[in-house]
């Protein structure tokens, strides 16, 4: 049967009571993150939320809007950001130094236990910083802000050791029966899905119809990898194949592979970190094959960031930065399953049908 207290709204007394150690956790852990920053010299900054390009990401929906500028006249289309990380890059180029945001984000499509479709990202950047220091820095932020000990469902993860640092093609070896995830990369940086699916054949798991590289790579990571990672310790899930490079730059001294790192706690995915892509014309094609992607895949989708591109032809330093979900990070500093149970009005207005 359902809980009595679901049919009543959030803001009544009995249902905001229930939440509350939660909330007060959260503030608690606001409070810590602004600290921590503070001490380490980083600025924290404020950009628009309202963008004429979301974010780049394929396979992310966002929510579109329109600008008036005069009543009665013609409207500009505008979109609800996904990230604030293109903004925060131009602040890098234009020598703000280490910045952090809690930067308020729009997802479509993404309603769960761990997702809602509007959210709160935690960002930092420090200009000189590697993939390896800003692991150190974000393992140091974790055992600062959160208990020793923390909790997802059945998964209980101890902070105090050093945590885990695995890479993709090292997860693939151990947990999908010896596939050699970058025998499947050309040195270009292309997925070759003929001979991801043959070794996965070999492996026995068998591609599903004519799943292409992507498809299939995220199937064995989400299948076969996740669940087994940032279990007994947190899991640095570094090293990316280049075809996931995102905006990440790849690795020189093997090109199959992208600085990049995601960071597993108790079973969640809590972070996405890149050692940044600085080189404006590798990112400019990168942007270009997102949005035929997007295109293709979904049948709509926005203009490039061309400020953005021209922040990064003026020049950005070379910088690592990360962006964490601060609403899973608040699940784990409240010990909740839910993400609802740590925002002041938690319940998404709308049918999750």
């Amino acid at each position: 049967m359902p809980d009595a207290l679901d049919s009543l709204p959030e803001w009544h007394p009995s249902r905001l009571a229930a939440r509350l150690p939660a909330l007060r956790a959260r503030a608690r852990l606001l409070a810590a993150t602004r600290s921590f920053f503070n001490l380490r010299g980083y600025t924290e900054i404020e950009t628009p939320a309202l963008v004429p390009a979301p974010g780049m990401e394929v396979h992310l929906a966002a929510f579109r809007t329109a600008f008036r500028p005069l009543l009665g006249g013609a409207d500009q289309p505008l979109w609800l950001r996904t990230s604030p990380e293109l903004a925060i890059k131009r602040l890098l180029a234009g020598g703000a130094g280490p910045v952090f945001e809690l930067a308020r984000v729009w997802r479509n499509g993404e309603v769960s236990s761990r997702h809602g479709p509007e959210f709160t990202m935690l960002e930092w950047y420090r200009p000189g910083a590697d993939l390896c220091s800003l692991m150190r820095e974000t393992e140091a932020f974790l055992k600062a802000v959160l208990p020793a000990r923390v909790r997802h469902g059945a998964t209980a993860t101890d902070l105090s050791g050093p945590f885990e640092r695995l890479t993709v093609a090292e997860a693939f070896a151990r947990h999908c029966d010896g596939i050699d995830i970058l025998a499947t990369v050309d040195a270009a940086g292309a997925g070759d899905a003929a001979a991801l699916r043959e070794a996965a054949m070999r492996a026995g798991l068998p591609p599903r119809g004519e799943e292409g590289w992507e498809d299939l790579f995220f199937r064995l990571l989400l299948e076969r990898i996740e669940p087994r990672l940032g279990q007994a310790r947190p899991t640095f899930l570094t090293h990316w194949p280049a075809p996931q490079a995102a905006l990440a730059r790849r690795d020189p001294a093997d090109p199959r592979v992208a600085l990049r790192f995601e960071l597993f706690v108790a079973g969640l995915e809590l972070a996405n970190a890149f050692d940044e892509l600085t080189d404006a014309a590798e990112q400019a094609e990168r942007f270009a094959h997102d949005v035929r992607e997007r295109e293709r895949l979904y049948g709509e989708g926005w203009p490039v960031d061309e400020d953005f591109l021209d922040a990064l032809r003026h020049g950005m330093p070379a910088t690592a930065g990360i962006a964490m979900g601060f609403d899973r990070l608040a699940m784990l500093a409240a010990g909740t399953d839910s993400i609802e149970d740590t925002l002041w009005l938690g319940r998404w207005p709308y049918s999750r049908d």
